[in-house]
């Protein structure tokens, strides 16, 4: 990444400089995953999405091993077996680049921070405290996401707020103070307003159209915009017809000062992201010959 500007952000060993922006390539180890229906669960097929995703241009990569919808139970056990032989081989196949593990879960976070994992992203809002210790102990980073109050997956039912961007202001805050207090690196620290998680659409769209706010409590924001339910329903299109809305989603929260993007469609996402960085300012163009030759 070549951008401009004094370093705020470190994610592993990659520095991410102001007007940085992240691409976060979504790699699941699950049978049952919403948008590929088990396509990388197999060893082998995570590892080829790992190598696809680098050369499309992401910046790291985000493992998980189970969906956050309702579903099977899938145990600790059963989650270090999908996840931490992935983390190792992924860190031994790209060894500078930066590995998130989606957990919610301190033991399974341990065990993939162990193999070589930088960041926790924890997408259910500190249900387990201590993940942050954990992640502290490493020497990891984390994100702290909004799922307000819910417990791990489930789905909001006729959720509401006295006004929802406050309230993810509030617990994003506060579980990235907590994580601090832990002593995890305060440059390691990212919030996420969680799109979908707790919330409606009308409440997706709230939260991505006031991002700034969340932008300005002065923590990076990383947003997880791609191909979720408050795009399909916005659209009323089908998973598989949602990657124009998930890209203008991802402009506009780009615009507003989000800097990590975690998405499926990696290509398309870092087009989107040059391209906004290039019209603020932080990236210069790859070619300007027209009007000059």
């Amino acid at each position: 990444m070549a951008w401009l500007g004094d370093v705020v952000l470190r994610i592993g060993s990659l520095d991410v400089p102001d007007g940085g922006l992240v691409v976060m390539a979504i790699v699941n180890r699950t049978p049952d995953s919403f948008y590929d229906r088990g396509a990388t669960y197999a060893l082998d097929a995570a590892l080829a999405r790992v190598d696809q995703v680098v050369a499309e241009g992401a910046d790291m990569v985000d493992i998980g091993g189970v969906k956050a919808a309702p579903g099977a139970d899938v145990d600790a056990a059963e989650e270090i077996r999908r996840t931490v032989d992935l983390v190792a081989a992924v860190r031994a196949a790209h060894p500078a680049l930066p590995i998130s593990i989606d957990t919610y879960r301190a033991e399974v976070a341990r065990e993939a921070l162990a193999a070589g994992a930088d960041v926790v992203n924890d997408a259910w809002g500190g249900v387990d405290p201590q993940l942050a210790v954990v992640a502290a102990e490493a020497g990891a980073g984390i994100v702290c996401t909004h799922a307000g109050g819910l417990p791990p997956r489930t789905r909001p039912h006729r959720v509401t707020y006295d006004d929802v961007v406050a309230d993810v202001v509030r617990r994003t805050t506060a579980l990235a103070e907590a994580a601090v207090a832990a002593g995890v690196d305060p440059e390691r620290v990212l919030i996420d307003p969680g799109h979908d998680f707790g919330k409606n659409t009308r409440h997706s769209l709230e939260a991505t159209r006031r991002l700034d706010e969340l932008v300005a409590t002065g923590w990076p924001v990383l947003v997880a915009l791609s191909n979720k339910d408050f795009v399909g329903e916005t659209l009323d299109v089908p998973v598989e017809g949602r990657l124009t809305g998930t890209l203008a989603a991802t402009a506009v929260s780009a615009w507003l000062g989000a800097r990590v993007f975690r998405a499926h469609d990696v290509a398309a996402t870092r087009q989107t992201l040059d391209m906004v960085a290039s019209i603020r300012g932080d990236r210069p163009p790859l070619r300007t010959t027209r009007g000059l030759a």
